[in-house]
């Protein structure tokens, strides 16, 4: 790493609260470096697609773009596609940006659609809005900003599709709340033959509720209603306590004071105080609510924390120099009032690697907040002794998901969110593959769970006991996909050689 200057390095802590809801990756997936075993990734013929995970590649039909559209003029478009799909018999997949990291938005030698853009529609009098398949969330923060008002929950980064989000059901950093398909009032989803069905908690429940951490395998989702909030002014405070209290204290504190609005955590990732020290960062409304500035997002300041994020790694002096500006001087330098649209309006790309010879892999692990002391002492055990380079972790909390079919969070859980450096090399994946399988398995041993949207690492068994509703969902799938026009990597990884039979 080079040498960091003084302005940067106060900068840097002082964006690190800003960043650290940091959660996928970078939109435009780069080529991988030589010393990995695949081909070169060659977007431009149209055969090869990669994710924002950069180590997976899917050999497409074709893949088709469509900006900007109307939810009317988009279901014209993409029922042509499907009829085209049905004509020659291949798979389709819809996605925005394809911030997954395995092939979720990637269906081998069929047709991948993008959707970008869109309209969106607010209504106060019900404190909803509705968007258009396109429609990504750093348009819609810009949308309610103007008008006074807050997406309920969405993804800590503003640059996701809408739609993905219900797709992958993620959640953010607002409190007190499940994913982000619970906020949703309804949807429209186009099937397999063309046809558009209105969804939501009480009409076509059935569907609604496996889309909703479907992965895009039942239809493509042409628009959706939302709840909206109150854009507010909120002022943090830090809470400074060892790891092994963290579950259980973020859950009393927000029990305790349900004005709180927004809500994270930090552990420390340098290898001699690893996971032992924690910081909560809770945000309450201020007395004053008038004259809200306009959404903004950290700008100079997060891009200034990149030298340091980055120069972790493989330097673990600077791992220590980073905790401690997070709990000094970047909690006093952030403790002033921000509204929240201000928090969310943060784009992924602020700490992307920039280098082609390693890439940013995610992790996600669900545990209950007794049960998470547990869960920091497997982490203790498993990571360090891996080639893996941790750069971060955030922590949040999910409320219990009570609808859908493939629920991450089936009681209240602790979201720990895992930033790894891999190296793009055989080691590199090897390794990541074993310490995934380690992670997981430990977490289940604790009643926990994994998420889906990241590397397919986990062996069959794991997705099983993490998914114990799978067999429903893959019944679900050959009642409203027959067959077979949705499709994917995790799809044909883990479900699609446990398709019911047709009777």
């Amino acid at each position: 790493m080079g040498k960091i200057s003084k302005r940067a390095f106060l900068l840097g802590g002082a964006a690190f609260a800003g960043a650290a809801g940091y959660h996928f990756l970078s939109p435009s997936p780069r080529s991988y470096g030589d010393a990995f075993p695949v081909e070169p990734q060659s977007e431009a013929t149209g055969t090869l697609l990669s994710d924002a995970g950069e180590l997976t590649q899917v050999s497409v039909k074709k893949h088709e773009t469509f900006s900007g559209l109307s939810s009317d003029a988009l279901r014209k478009e993409l029922a042509a596609q499907l009829k085209q799909a049905v004509d020659e018999n291949h798979p389709v997949m819809a996605s925005v940006a394809r911030h997954s990291m395995g092939g979720q938005s990637l269906p081998t030698n069929g047709v991948a659609l993008s959707l970008h853009g869109g309209t969106i529609e607010l209504h106060p009098e019900r404190k909803s809005y509705t968007v258009s398949g396109g429609v990504r969330w750093h348009e819609v923060i810009s949308r309610l900003d103007e008008n006074g008002f807050s997406p309920a929950v969405m993804q800590s980064n503003n640059d996701f599709g809408v739609a993905s989000t219900f797709s992958v059901n993620a959640h953010g950093w607002p409190v007190p709340f499940s994913g982000c398909g619970s906020t949703v009032r309804s949807l429209e989803i186009m099937l397999a033959d063309g046809q558009v069905q209105h969804c939501s908690p009480t009409q076509n429940s059935e569907l609604f509720n496996a889309a909703m951490g479907g992965y895009g395998l039942f239809g493509i989702i042409t628009e959706l209603e939302l709840d909206m909030v109150p854009n507010s002014r909120l002022e943090p405070e830090y809470i400074e306590l060892p790891s092994a209290e963290y579950g259980l204290r973020m859950q009393q504190v927000l029990a305790e004071d349900p004005s709180i609005q927004m809500a994270y955590g930090r552990m420390n990732v340098d290898i001699d105080r690893f996971f032992e020290d924690s910081m909560l960062i809770v945000y309450r409304p201020t007395d004053d609510q008038s004259d809200l500035p306009a959404a903004s997002g950290s700008g100079f300041i997060s891009k200034a924390s990149r030298h340091i994020f980055r120069g972790q790694l493989n330097s673990e002096g600077i791992k220590k120099v980073r905790w401690g500006i997070e709990t000094g001087i970047g909690a006093s330098l952030n403790s002033g009032p921000v509204t929240r649209n201000s928090l969310l309006n943060e784009p992924v790309v602020t700490l992307d690697d920039k280098d082609p010879t390693r890439t940013d892999i995610l992790h996600e692990y669900f545990v209950e907040p007794a049960r998470f002391a547990e869960f920091v002492q497997a982490c203790q055990d498993v990571i360090p002794s891996s080639y893996q380079e941790l750069l971060n972790i955030t922590l949040r909390y999910v409320r219990k998901d009570t609808q859908s079919v493939l629920p991450f969070a089936p009681t209240d859980r602790i979201a720990a969110v895992m930033l790894f450096s891999q190296e793009k090399s055989k080691r590199g994946e090897a390794d990541m593959a074993r310490m995934t399988r380690n992670l997981i398995e430990r977490t289940l041993a604790i009643g926990g769970t994994y998420y889906l949207p990241y590397r397919l690492h986990a062996t069959q068994d794991q997705f099983e006991r993490s998914y114990p509703n799978h067999q429903k969902f893959i019944e679900l799938k050959q009642k409203y996909d027959p067959q077979m026009r949705f499709t994917n990597q995790l799809w044909d990884t883990y479900m699609a050689a446990k398709e019911p039979l047709n009777v």
